[in-house]
C-alpha cells in the first residue's frame, strides 16, 4: 500500500526538465535558446497547439533559464534552488494560474497589481496563464495595457490549445510559438528510453499501439503507457496492449485488407466478427481501415512515403509488403468506398452491418480499367487496326461492350445539309463457309466471352467446313499470341461445338502480306464498307442541289457531313 501511496506517474516523473529534453518541439526549443543567448527575450509569449505537446513544460523550462542562479542561460542547471522550486512548483516568483479558473476582471487587477512589486529573490516575476482563452472580454481589456508595456522584471507566458478564441489586441502583443503535435515515431523513441529505465520488456509494435493511442499527445500517450503497465507489469505483450486500449491490432487491419483484394469474403466477415467480439466500436474500425487504406495509396502514390506517413519504421516496412501488387485505382476506388461508410454509420442503428456490406463490396470490386485505355482500345477495333499497345486484355472480367452503331467521319457545311440516306444493308448469306458464317459465329463468340470475341474480329477465314476451321492472324501480332494458348483453343472449340452442332477442330495460322490474297477480316472488311461509304456520302453531297445552291448563297464550305 506504501508503495502506490508514493508512485508517481510517468507524464509527472518523466516531464521535460530542460529544452533537450523537449520531444517534438525542436523548432520552438530552438528559437528560444537562440533568443536567450543573443539577449533578446520579449516580455511576452504565447503558446499554443494541442493538449500534452509541451506547452507548460516549455513554459517551465524558459521561466528556469531566466532565473537560474547561475544565470541566464539557454539550459537550466536544475539542481540549484531557484531552479528546483520551480520544478516542484513552489517558486514565490514564478506563479502559474488557469485561465479556466481565473476568469473575471477582478483576478486579472489583483495580478496587475502583484505585477508592481520587484521579485523576492529571483531575477524575474514570470506569469504563465494555462488555457487564456477562458478569460472574459473584460478581462482581456484589464490585462491589454499591462501585457503591452509591462515592468521590466515581468514576464508573461500565456498557453493556450484555442488560439483563434483570442482577440487579436493580445495576439499582436505577443511572441507566438505553434508546438506541433508530437509524431508516432518521435512518442515510439520516447517510450522505448522510459521503458529500459523502468526495466519493461515490450516491442516496438505494443509501444506504436500506445503511441497512437495518444494521437499526437506526448502526455496522453504517458497517460496510456501507465495503464498498460499497472495492468501488464514488466512484460507486455501486443495483444494485451490492444485489448487493453480498445486498439486495432495492425496485424488484424492487414488481414483484413489483405483479404478484400483477395476477394475473400469469408475472411473479411470473420474479421468483422473479431472485432465486434472484443467489443471495439465499429464506426472506430472502419475509420482506423481508412486510415490504413490511406496509408498503402500513399505508398503507391510517393517515392518517399516515410515523409509523409506518421508510422513506425516497422509498421512502415509491413505496408510496403501489403501494397505490393494492388495499383493505386484499386486502393483508391476501395478508400472512397469506406469513406462512404462511414458517413451512413454516423446516423446508423446497425453499424455492423453497414460495415459488413462496406467490406463486401471491396472485396468483390469489379477491376476496372483507365478511361483512357479503354478509349484507345475503342479507337483500335474502329481504325481495325492490326498492332495495338499492350491492353489488359486478360484482366478484364467484363470489357467496355463497343457500341454497334456506326460513327462515320462526315462532312457539314454552315448550313445543314439533308440527311444522307442509310446504307442498304447487304445480303446475307447462308452457304456453308461463306463470310456470312464466320461473321455469324463470332458475334456469337462475342456474347459469350467478349474478349474472345474482339480477337477474332481480327482474324481472316481461311478454311471453314463442317467440323474444321482454319483462320489467319497477321504474323507476330497482338492477336495472334493472344490466341494462340491452349486455354483459348479450347474454349473456341467448345463455342464452335455448340454453334454448328459438330465437334470442331480450331487452327490458327499465321499469315502475312507476301502469302498472297486473305480473305479479308471482320475489321477490315467494316473498314472497307466504311471507306466505301465514305465515299458515297461524298458524292451525294456533291451532288445535291439544295446543298449547293445553299453554299452559293452562304458563301460557307463543307467541314462534316453526319450522316442520319
Amino acid at each position: 500500500m506504501s508503495n502506490g501511496a508514493h508512485y508517481e506517474v510517468l507524464a509527472r516523473k518523466y516531464r521535460p526538465q530542460t529544452f533537450l529534453e523537449l520531444t517534438g518541439q525542436e523548432h520552438v526549443s530552438r528559437t528560444l535558446q537562440n533568443a536567450i543567448d543573443s539577449g533578446r527575450v520579449a516580455h511576452a509569449f504565447l503558446f499554443t497547439g494541442a493538449r500534452g505537446v509541451g506547452k507548460t513544460s516549455t513554459a517551465r523550462i524558459l521561466a528556469k533559464t531566466l532565473n537560474c542562479e547561475r544565470g541566464v542561460t539557454h539550459e537550466p542547471c536544475n539542481v540549484c534552488p531557484l531552479c528546483i522550486e520551480i520544478t516542484k512548483g513552489t517558486s514565490t516568483d514564478v506563479f502559474e494560474i488557469d485561465g479556466a479558473s481565473n476568469t473575471g476582471v477582478d483576478d486579472i487587477r489583483e495580478l496587475r497589481d502583484n505585477i508592481k512589486y520587484l521579485p523576492s529573490h529571483s531575477r524575474y516575476k514570470i506569469f504563465i496563464i494555462d488555457e487564456v482563452h477562458m478569460l472574459s472580454t473584460s478581462a482581456f481589456n484589464a490585462l491589454l495595457k499591462t501585457l503591452e508595456e509591462p515592468p521590466d522584471h515581468v514576464k508573461f507566458i500565456l498557453a493556450t490549445t484555442e488560439p483563434h478564441k483570442l482577440p487579436v489586441t493580445i495576439l499582436s502583443r505577443c511572441q507566438r510559438f505553434d508546438f506541433k503535435r508530437v509524431a508516432v515515431t518521435r512518442i515510439v523513441g520516447r517510450l522505448r528510453q522510459i521503458a529500459e529505465s523502468e526495466g519493461i520488456t515490450v516491442n516496438d509494435s505494443a509501444l506504436a499501439l500506445v503511441a497512437r493511442k495518444g494521437d499526437g499527445s506526448m502526455r496522453d500517450a504517458l497517460t496510456a503507457f501507465d495503464q498498460v503497465l499497472a495492468c501488464c507489469g514488466s512484460i507486455v505483450l501486443d495483444e494485451d496492449v490492444a485489448t487493453l486500449l480498445g486498439a486495432v491490432d495492425r496485424q488484424l487491419l492487414g488481414k483484413i485488407s489483405g483479404a478484400i483484394f483477395n476477394g475473400d469474403t469469408q475472411g473479411v466477415l470473420a474479421g468483422v466478427k473479431m472485432v465486434d467480439g472484443v467489443g471495439y466500436n465499429m464506426r472506430q474500425f472502419c475509420q482506423e481501415l481508412i486510415e490504413h487504406f490511406r496509408n498503402l495509396l500513399v505508398i503507391n502514390s510517393v517515392k518517399k512515403p516515410e515523409e509523409i506517413l506518421d508510422v513506425s519504421a516497422a509498421e512502415l516496412d509491413e505496408l510496403r509488403q501489403q501494397a505490393e501488387g494492388f495499383s493505386s485505382l484499386e486502393i483508391q476506388r476501395r478508400l472512397t468506398l469506406l469513406i462512404k461508410a462511414d458517413a451512413d454509420m454516423a446516423q446508423a442503428t446497425f453499424p455492423r452491418l453497414i460495415l459488413e456490406i462496406a467490406l463486401l463490396k471491396l472485396a468483390t470490386l469489379e477491376p476496372v480499367v483507365p478511361v483512357q485505355e479503354l478509349l484507345e482500345k475503342i479507337k483500335v477495333m474502329e481504325a481495325g487496326a492490326v498492332h495495338t499497345p499492350a491492353l489488359p486484355w486478360k484482366a478484364e472480367r467484363t470489357p467496355p461492350a463497343v457500341e454497334s452503331r456506326r460513327h462515320e467521319p462526315t462532312h457539314s457545311s454552315t448550313p445543314t445539309a439533308p440527311a444522307a440516306s442509310p446504307p442498304s444493308a447487304g445480303p446475307r448469306a447462308q452457304a456453308p463457309g461463306s463470310h456470312s458464317d464466320w461473321e455469324r459465329f463470332v458475334g456469337y463468340v462475342s456474347e459469350k466471352n467478349p474478349v474472345l470475341g474482339s480477337i477474332l474480329e481480327h482474324g481472316s477465314p481461311l478454311k471453314q467446313e463442317p467440323g474444321s476451321m482454319e483462320i489467319g492472324f497477321p504474323a507476330g501480332s497482338y492477336y495472334l499470341s493472344s490466341i494462340q494458348d491452349s486455354a483459348s483453343i479450347v474454349e473456341i472449340q467448345d463455342l464452335a461445338q455448340a454453334f454448328t452442332g459438330l465437334k470442331t477442330v480450331f487452327r490458327v495460322t499465321p499469315i502475312t502480306p507476301e502469302g498472297g490474297e486473305n480473305p479479308l477480316s471482320l475489321v477490315e472488311k467494316k473498314k472497307s464498307e466504311h471507306e466505301q461509304r465514305q465515299d458515297e456520302l461524298k458524292q451525294e453531297v456533291a451532288s445535291h442541289p439544295v446543298i449547293n445552291e445553299a453554299l452559293r448563297v452562304f458563301g460557307g464550305t463543307i467541314t462534316e457531313i453526319r450522316e442520319a
